[in-house]
């Protein structure tokens, strides 16, 4: 059957796609327990039932030769996922539903019928598609964020539950245009309910005195960083998007965490920098070297460096400080380690090999992993934890969290590369960016244990 087969309607597909949020208006009235089985439910009748109701009226051409039809399973799972991580925070939950269901069903449905004009990066999005994730996922996200406030003890502030939506609908809407294949049904709301849950642990009371003091905090760090983008810019390590956005990184770092934090940053800067460079004749030869010579864009500056600058606003504008502050130096660490790891693996890497399956493979395949490099990691990551010790931004004590999480997040990148990257569904920076998360969390739930 061909994709022209009358049987199947795009539209329909998405109008069931946003009906089915209705369903976040029950999560007031269930039990967690409730709602996880009802999600439960959902994903087994996508899996065995809905095509014997629906026929293939929803089901798109290339999901017909699938056992399990992605789309259709991932959507339900991914509010499985988001009950499962967050337990108490059913409002969280809705809201990323709504986010996913109307903001993402109107981005099709407008972008089939409208979007002409289509992102740069990817011309897969078109820009009407995403403004309108953003404008109707924003609202339905704001109605049942605020629907499930009183299902929450304490209840949030009135400003998280109408205004957070809004701003998590505008990164799931950045998200969903990332160049991956990475079904929507996962970046979405994933994307959304991660936005959200930062925002909850910012207290009200503490972002008026920092906008207050901004005008006089921001000269010294926007001069320093615009300069170091500047170098970076005429020595070829970055690009003029990864310059605007290191600079802009880098400015969030010094003026949330001080200058302690952005000297750490420039370090692992310089340092993954250097290690591209290393080896670069045989890595050209091989044909694994980093593409533009080695320059760094935007999305690497992100990727790397985007985990740590959101933690740095945390420490600053919630009372978490300590955990904020140390998920920092973890992610900072974690970026620079693993690209070390990854470069001198490039260079001087004798047997590479990969976990998925267990294989020797070619330097530069996606999840390779060598002795040399593994090596170099480690000692990468314990030197810039150390720094960070002496520089002040975390205690003794958090050295040995810091390097077991940079190693634990680089060894999940290499898993998750191998089995996604060669296939598109993850790229380069979209690993990097949850090697720096998972860095990140690892050490401070480890630290959590020591301290």
């Amino acid at each position: 059957m061909t994709s022209r087969s009358p049987q199947y309607s795009e539209s329909l597909r998405q109008w069931v796609h946003i009906g089915f949020g209705a369903a976040a208006l029950l999560l007031p009235f269930l039990n967690w327990y409730q709602a996880v089985i009802l999600a439960a439910a959902a994903v087994l009748f996508n899996v065995r039932l809905l095509k014997k109701i629906a026929g293939d009226r929803l089901h798109r051409p290339i999901e017909r030769q699938q056992a399990v039809p992605a789309g259709l399973v991932l959507y339900p799972t991914s509010i499985l996922v988001m009950l499962l991580m967050l337990p108490s925070r059913p409002d969280i939950v809705a809201g990323a539903w709504g986010i996913l269901a109307v903001g993402d069903g109107a981005a099709t449905l407008a972008g089939r019928r409208y979007g002409v004009a289509k992102w740069p990066w990817n011309r897969h999005k078109s820009i009407l598609g995403s403004g309108a994730l953003a404008l109707a996922g924003g609202a339905a996200g704001s109605f049942l964020c605020w629907w499930c406030r009183p299902a929450v003890i304490p209840p949030p502030y009135l400003w998280f539950s109408l205004g957070a939506p809004l701003a998590a609908a505008v990164v799931a809407a950045a998200a969903e245009t990332v160049p991956i294949r990475l079904d929507d049904n996962v970046s979405v709301p994933l994307s959304a309910a991660t936005m959200l849950w930062a925002l909850s642990i910012v207290s009200a009371d503490l972002v008026g005195p920092f906008v207050a003091a901004l005008p006089g905090a921001l000269p010294i760090p926007v001069l320093a960083n615009a300069a170091v983008a500047a170098a970076g810019y005429f020595a070829r390590t970055v690009s003029s998007s990864g310059a605007i956005a290191g600079a802009a990184i880098g400015t969030v770092i010094f003026v949330c965490a001080g200058w302690r934090a952005w000297v750490l940053l420039l370090v692992c800067f310089l340092c993954a920098a250097i290690a591209s460079r290393m080896g670069w004749q045989r890595k050209t030869l091989l044909g694994i070297a980093e593409e533009r010579g080695g320059r760094r864009g935007a999305g690497n500056a992100i990727a790397n460096t985007g985990v740590a600058a959101v933690a740095a606003l945390l420490a600053t504008l919630s009372y978490g400080a300590e955990p904020g502050t140390l998920a920092m130096a973890a992610a900072l660490v974690a970026g620079a380690s693993d690209t070390i790891a990854s470069e001198i693996g490039k260079a001087w890497g004798t047997r590479t090999w990969s976990l998925l399956p267990p294989q020797s493979v070619r330097p530069g395949t996606p999840g390779a992993m060598s002795i040399e490099g593994t090596a170099a990691g480690l000692v990468g990551a314990a030197a810039l934890a150390g720094l960070a010790v002496v520089l002040g931004i975390v205690p003794g004590s958090a050295l040995l969290p810091i390097v077991i999480g940079a190693t634990l997040g680089s060894l999940a990148e290499s898993l998750l590369s191998a089995a996604f990257e060669p296939s598109g569904v993850l790229n380069n920076d979209a690993l990097n960016l949850i090697n720096t998360a998972i860095a990140a969390y690892v050490t401070i739930s480890i630290a959590g244990q020591l301290f």
